[in-house]
This record gives C-alpha cells, structure tokens and sequence, in this order.
C-alpha cells in the first residue's frame, strides 16, 4: 500500500471503516473491571484446501452459533437481553429438511440492531435455494451447532474435532460457516481451519473481520453489517441470495489462504451503529456500575450451565 493510500484510509470517517471489535471489547471490559483482556487466537500459518471439484457437484454443511430456541429459559428474541442460561456448550445438529427456531441472545451483540428475522444469521433456506437452482449439488442432511467456547484449547481439542466427525458422517464436501457475537468469530475461525486442515474446504460468513483475520482462516466473506447479521440484510430475501452465493462462489475463487471478499451491500438501520457499539465513553458512573453488577451475574449464570454440561456428559 502506498503512503497515499495509506493516508486516505486513515482519513476514512469511523462510519466507513469496519469496527475494530479486539479493541472495542477490551475497552469494554477493562471498564468493567477486567484487567486482563482476553487474547483472541492469533497464527501464522493458514491451512488452505483447494475445491477438487465443481460447487455444482458439492454437498454443503450449514455451521451455526446460534442457539435453538428453550422457552422455558426466558426471553431469548430480538429485544431481549443477553441470556447466558440460553448458552450451549456442546455441538448439536439438526435435521436440514425442518423448520428451525434458533436465536442469537448472544454477549456483545448490539440488541438494538437484531430483528426477528433469523434469515440473516441462519441462512438454511437459501441455501436450500442454491440447492434447488444447481448452484450446489446438495444441502447435507444435517447442520451442525458450534460452542462459542472462550476457551480456545477445548474449541480446538474438542469441538472442532467433533465437528469434522459429523461432517464427515455427512459426506461433506464444503462447509459454510456462519459467525454471530465476538467469540463466536473465534469459535467459527478455529472450525474453518481444523475442518480444512482435514479436507474439507470452508468459508465463514462474518461481521467481525478483524477476529477472523486474527486468527488466520482460508475464506471469508466480510459483511460490513452488525453482529447476527452475517447473512443477509434484515427481511431482504434478495440480499440472502446474494450474500450466499457470494460466499459459495469465493469457495471456488479464492487463490490461497487468507482470501477475504467484502459484501458490497451497505447496512440499511442506524447509520450510527458503528460508534454506538460498545461506547465506554456513553457510560454514566451509575451505568457502570450497573453493567459490572450485570456482567458478574452473565458468568455466574453461564458457569452453571457449562457445569451442568459436564456433569451431563
């Protein structure tokens, strides 16, 4: 990049720029009194599996953050606040031919610009669509939930290898994967490269760019839009399409490892929504504290329920 260049991107207005979520959440949580800011996952070497053979003869796995729907944990839709009892912390799968119900209550995604369209995080009908119009040969039997573990180890020791097992199971030949909160970028960048370390080429569908790009994976498709909207445009049946394929078709183009493809769709809600992300500078003293006290109990919740988890196992 030459100094020009340079210059003018960093003259670029806030608004026109992808947040920086590494250091917005530290910012954030160093606010709340954690002064040691978590360390996302961060390689060198990047796994790259070439396609060995047409999209149009590929089966595809459909990988998700997002959490099924459990009414009897309370509220889990579009204004509801984050809810750790709603967590999983074991890979589930579901039957691709039935009507899903899974949300997105997930920590650090702005509620305010969630809708109750669950097309731009779980993008299981389009697929179906690129199915049905020869894009790809076919949607697998199954898709396949993905922990949004904080600890890398037992992500990359035992997730992702239970991942590659079921789609192996499936005879999968591709897999998209769709990234929600931050963590779940993480969750979903360590997927990407175990899966193509094994074979199986992959590309993630993500908002959070910098995570993705951290950590080191083959494909993504950037998608300049708020947390859980990876997908698509909200009730915008054309930008799910097209969004999908986007990402389909990079599986075939990308050259070598460390491709990444920005949508070129803008955000249609708040135009604001960039700086009003995690905004340390927009916290009163009595918010603070009110979010320190509110951050205590999200662990406390979310630690009952990874033990119950384990005992469960």
């Amino acid at each position: 990049m030459s100094n020009d260049t340079a210059n003018a991107a960093a003259q670029l207005p806030d608004w026109d720029q992808p947040v920086r979520y590494i250091d917005r959440t530290h910012a954030w949580y160093n606010a709340l009194g954690t002064n040691n800011p978590y360390q996302y996952s961060h390689f060198l070497d990047v796994p790259f599996q070439a396609m060995q053979k047409p999209l149009s003869q590929c089966r595809v796995a459909l990988l998700t953050t997002a959490a099924p729907y459990q009414p009897e944990k309370g509220p889990q839709g579009k204004d509801a606040p984050y809810n750790a009892a709603a967590k999983f912390y074991e890979v589930y799968s579901g039957d691709t031919s039935q009507h899903h119900d899974l949300r997105v209550s997930h920590v650090g995604i702005d509620r305010a610009q969630i809708t109750d369209d669950s097309h731009t995080w779980f993008p299981l009908q389009a697929l179906r669509r690129a199915a049905a119009q020869g894009i790809i040969s076919s949607v697998s039997a199954r898709f396949h939930g993905v922990p949004t573990n904080r600890s890398q180890r037992h992500t990359m020791t035992v997730d992702c290898p239970e991942v590659l097992a079921r789609c192996r199971a499936d005879g999968v030949d591709v897999a998209v994967l769709v990234a929600n909160c931050p963590i779940c970028h993480q969750s979903m960048a360590l997927t990407a490269r175990h899966l193509e370390a094994n074979g199986i080429c992959t590309v993630i569908m993500g908002a959070a760019k910098d995570i993705v790009e951290h950590c080191g994976v083959p494909r993504l498709l950037f998608s300049d839009f708020p947390l859980g909207n990876a997908a698509a445009l909200p009730h915008d049946e054309a930008s799910r399409d097209s969004t999908l394929e986007l990402a389909l078709r990079l599986l075939e183009s990308a050259p070598a490892a460390r491709t990444t493809v920005q949508n070129p769709l803008r955000w249609n809600g708040d135009p604001q929504w960039k700086s009003k992300y995690l905004d340390v500078a927009k916290l009163t003293p009595e918010e603070l504290t009110r979010r320190k006290a509110e951050n205590a109990d999200i662990k406390t919740v979310a630690q009952s329920v990874r033990d119950a988890t384990l005992q469960a196992r």
